[in-house]
């Protein structure tokens, strides 16, 4: 579902059920008034289920798009219908000058995992080059990862991430 298409839905007042599977601190940061937190990390049918049991259709959301088409393919295996992703996420909804709630800022999931991965992959060159020549398999193993991650779109590394204390500090609407 296109950003205005949704815009439009909620403007005419339309059962819509908008659910968030970010992290918590992502969600602070910035979300769509109106939406539910249900961490893709936690998410199952019945959480959706339960945020309105009223709702025509169900938008999932995050930031681009990619965990919200996840979440679908879950949800879906659940037997969940009305399913529809957010195009281009929470960055085309501000992009469109659409109303969101504000929080504090936070550093995105995404940036995390590439600062944890860089860390990771210089470590292992350092130990390599300074300690022991097996320490450059810690460098292979991130850069495996980070290869798996490309062609399967599943990041270990991203869910480990998003369950660190400082990702699920508790978000208000």
């Amino acid at each position: 579902m296109k950003p205005e298409e949704l815009k439009a839905a909620l403007d005419a007042g339309q059962p819509v059920k908008l659910i968030d599977v970010r992290s918590p601190a992502e969600y602070a940061e910035v979300h769509i008034d109106g939406s539910h937190l249900v961490p893709l990390s936690r998410l199952n049918a019945d959480a959706v289920k339960a945020t309105d049991a009223h709702a025509e259709a169900c938008v999932l959301v995050c930031r681009s798009g990619r965990r919200a088409e996840q979440a679908r393919r879950k949800l879906a295996a659940a037997g969940g219908v009305k399913l529809h992703v957010l195009e281009g996420g929470v960055d085309a909804w501000t992009d469109a000058d659409y109303p969101v709630h504000r929080g504090k800022a936070a550093i995105s999931l995404e940036r995390q995992v590439r600062i944890a991965a860089g860390f990771l992959v210089l470590a292992g060159v350092v130990g390599g080059t300074s300690i022991h020549p097996g320490f450059f398999g810690l460098s292979a193993f991130v850069g495996a990862g980070l290869m798996f991650a490309g062609i399967t779109d599943w990041c270990g590394m991203a869910l480990l991430i998003g369950r660190m204390p400082w990702n699920q500090r508790a978000a208000t609407s």
